[in-house]
């Protein structure tokens, strides 16, 4: 068990050690106040930017368009040139000639932050959070500089929302009407490419009938048989032992009609063949056609929807310049802080000086603790179980040769 069991005991402790507490506690203040006066001080100061969504044309894609939008506005102006620009413009760090380019960047870029507020509205489950406003924070060395970088900051964020927004307008305008000529360009090419294929093959696409086969096959046997007929006439004549005069002009007569015939009906052969031919080419060109109507039917398509982003663009577009879209306000501008941000000095020191009598107290009661000594006879007698007859106090003389450590850390009282 220690040696302080009792409030008399502990205040029997401050009193021996207090030379030791006090000088403690005056070198943990002083101490204190050099390290508050030696910290830096950092105001802090704070842009608010509001998000205003769009009346027209407000939604899902819009929010999701914001908060990208932010994200590359950020981006941009934490790069490295913006960085030195705004340090130049400011005079950031003029009074730190050994910091390095990338020391003062990293430290610049650690003093700005950007922080999104998100809207209030309920959200619907799987879409991302709205952003309402747009906090910009600055800590700087000096109250000017955190005003004038913060405000800084929130201008050029509204300036460049207004450039990204309306850049990204006029170029998706721009690309989706390239898109939709170009379509239509090949729609029109295609389209000349079918008409000169069919004219091309017009006997396929214009394939008889089955009553047209039927009435070319009926013509065929017809001449056929008037072959016959005329081939069997012309043999009988020539069959009989005497030809008279009128047989032999029928004979020629019979072989010249027989010369038409046949003409005839070689054409009528040939017409049949076409015919065949052209219905045996006929899957070819339909297979063809086919495959022509499916390409025309697919850039109609992309036709179709790159008119109808077009019109979007275009929508946008005038949104965009009528100021009826999503934009940027900025709603507080940053004011120059009058006290430091965070803990200040004097929070420093008073909680330094706190810790130094905290430490002279552990202190001195670590030496109680090393060095047991029984000073009273309530001591005695708890310790040891022995009840004293006779109590000396400490008289206080002091030898003129005792030291100031020996003043600091007196000897053992003796008890009997």
């Amino acid at each position: 068990m220690g040696p302080i069991q009792s409030f008399d005991e502990f205040l029997s402790l401050l009193v021996r050690r207090w030379p030791l507490i006090a000088l403690v506690c005056v070198v943990g203040a002083v101490l204190s106040v050099l390290v508050a006066l030696s910290k830096p001080q950092v105001y802090e100061s704070v842009a608010v930017i509001q998000v205003e969504t769009p009346v027209i044309g407000a939604g899902d894609a819009a929010t999701t368009e914001i908060a990208r939008l932010l994200q590359t506005i950020e981006q941009r102006l934490t790069t490295r040139d913006a960085l030195l620009a705004v340090m130049d413009r400011h005079g950031l760090f003029t009074d730190a000639p050994g910091m390095s380019v990338e020391q003062k960047l990293f430290a610049l870029r650690s003093a700005v932050t950007f922080q999104s507020i998100a809207s209030a509205s309920q959200q619907t489950f799987g879409q991302p959070t709205s952003v309402s406003a747009l906090l910009i924070t600055a800590r700087l060395g000096t109250a000017e500089q955190a005003a004038r970088v913060a405000n800084d900051f929130a201008q050029g964020v509204l300036d460049m929302s207004v450039a990204q927004q309306a850049s990204r307008a006029r170029d998706s305008l721009t690309f989706f009407t390239a898109e939709a000529t170009r379509l239509a360009s090949q729609i029109a090419t295609l389209e000349s490419e079918v008409t000169a294929y069919k004219n091309a093959n017009v006997g396929a696409l214009t394939r008889g009938s089955t009553t047209d086969r039927a009435a070319l096959e009926t013509d065929l046997r017809r001449v056929s048989q008037q072959v016959l007929a005329v081939q069997a006439e012309r043999a009988a004549l020539q069959a009989k032992e005497r030809l008279r005069e009128t047989d032999r002009r029928r004979i020629e007569d019979l072989s010249v009609q027989e010369g038409v015939l046949n003409q005839q009906l070689a054409g009528l052969e040939a017409q049949r063949d076409a015919l065949l031919a052209q219905e045996a080419q006929s899957p070819e060109v339909e297979r063809q056609l086919g495959a022509y109507d499916r390409q025309l039917q697919q850039l109609q398509s992309q036709y179709e929807a790159a008119t109808a982003r077009k019109a979007e663009a275009e929508t946008s577009l005038r949104l965009e310049e009528e100021n009826h879209s999503e934009h940027f306000t900025l709603l507080e501008r940053a004011i120059v802080p009058e006290y430091p941000a965070g803990g200040g000095r004097k929070k420093i020191a008073m909680a330094g000086a706190l810790a130094s009598l905290i430490a002279g107290l552990g202190l001195a009661f670590a030496l109680d603790l090393l060095h047991p000594v029984l000073r009273s006879a309530a001591q005695m007698q708890r310790e040891l179980d022995i009840r004293p007859v006779i109590s000396i106090p400490d008289l206080g003389l002091v030898a003129p040769h005792k030291s100031i450590w020996q003043r600091l850390f007196p000897g053992r009282m003796r008890q009997g």
